[in-house]
């Protein structure tokens, strides 16, 4: 009968224990949440509650189940598997915790300079979910580590591989050369302020928004809602725009081929109304310029400015669209034409009293006019 009642009241016992202290925890968690509601660090630190709770039942577990004389040919298995239960929810444990503790400080320090510097606050932002990916990363390795050591084969392994690590960090080095260039290059572009989440960039002719920045990749979410995922290295070998670096403010600029005729300071007037009545304008500039002419044409160049760069794209559209519907309705002589008109005669000059035509060779010959032909004036005459 003891040997039924053992093995029920410690693992019946460890589960209870864990459960009430599990339930104490999570209750203290909830009263700290609601009474501080200016931080976020209790209600995330709840979402911890099941690593938590695995971590005191395998320790409760481990501590206890030498007393249970069950299962004895399986004894060391099974207390192995307890121990690398232990240490895997530990490290679950720990990630949690960390992430809570780092996402509560970058929520306090958006929510104070949200409004004063957003570049700082996206910059933050790219730095402290890269710190989470190291940290996460170096917590699983260690965790990964730790339960290797539990076998007594890895223990004694251990020699040789510490023994032959140099020829084996050559050989990783040599095998992992672009992933290790893409993780140094993540650094750098997390604390050298290159680019950051939420920036708006221009990268092989693609216009887009940075989304996601990891150790290893990047993507850059496109106007049209695709995603182009990059290597972190390419934005450290390789030029690129990046049009929220600084001030988001932007200039724009609207392009039209015009007829020579096209009313330049009426197209100025028009454009300060456009401008006046578009909300995406930020009111800082704007002009209006010849820029280029052809034998057909002009082209005519319009300034804007907007406060970033989703504004100064719906200034552009506007300024584009209403400019084109006024001349059309207004101004029509202004459209560019294809000339099929016949072409004008060059024009004449006068020599010893004749018309001369100009040619092309510059050579001048009499004119055919019939009123001023020899034969014509003699019949006249007679």
């Amino acid at each position: 009968m003891e040997n039924v009642l053992r093995p029920v009241l410690v693992v019946g016992g460890s589960v209870m224990i864990t459960l009430v202290i599990g339930w104490a925890t999570d209750l203290l968690l909830r009263k700290a949440d609601e009474r501080h509601h200016e931080t976020p660090l209790w209600g995330l630190l709840r979402r911890a509650r099941v690593p938590y709770q695995l971590v005191l039942c395998a320790a409760l577990l481990r501590g206890s189940y030498d007393q249970v004389n069950v299962v004895a040919n399986h004894h060391a298995g099974i207390g192995r598997s307890l121990t690398l239960t232990l240490i895997g929810s530990a490290a679950w444990l720990v990630i949690r915790i960390a992430s809570a503790i780092v996402e509560t400080s970058y929520s306090r320090y958006a929510s104070a300079r949200a409004h004063r510097d957003p570049a700082r606050v996206r910059r933050v932002r790219t730095q402290v979910e890269l710190i989470m990916r190291v940290v996460s990363a170096v917590v699983i390795v260690v965790a990964a580590a730790s339960m290797l050591l539990t076998f007594p084969a890895m223990r004694a392994a251990g020699a040789s591989l510490l023994a032959s690590a140099g020829i084996l960090g050559i050989v990783a080095g040599v095998a992992a050369q672009s992933t290790l260039s893409n993780m140094f290059a993540g650094l750098q572009i997390a604390f050298g302020d290159m680019v950051r989440i939420g920036d708006t960039v221009v990268v092989n002719g693609e216009w887009g928004t940075v989304e996601e920045i990891t150790l290893t990749f990047l993507t850059v979410r496109t106007w049209d809602e695709r995603r182009i995922t990059m290597p972190v290295s390419y934005f450290t070998a390789n030029p690129f725009e990046n049009w929220s670096r600084g001030t988001p403010q932007m200039t724009g600029t609207v392009f039209w081929h015009l007829d020579h005729r096209a009313p330049l300071e009426a197209m100025r007037e028009k454009l300060r109304d456009i401008l006046r009545q578009c909300p995406a304008w930020d009111g800082r500039a704007f002009n209006l310029y010849v820029t280029d002419t052809t034998p057909s044409t002009i082209q005519v160049r319009a300034l804007v400015t907007a406060k970033d760069s989703d504004d100064i794209w719906t200034v552009r559209v506007a300024v584009r669209e209403e400019m084109i519907r006024w001349l059309c309705e207004e101004h029509p002589y202004a459209l560019p034409r294809v000339n099929t008109a016949d072409a004008a005669r060059p024009p004449r000059q006068r020599d010893g009293g004749h018309d001369l035509d100009v040619v092309r060779d510059g050579a001048a010959r009499p004119s055919l006019d019939k009123s001023h032909s020899f034969g014509a004036s003699g019949r006249g005459r007679g």
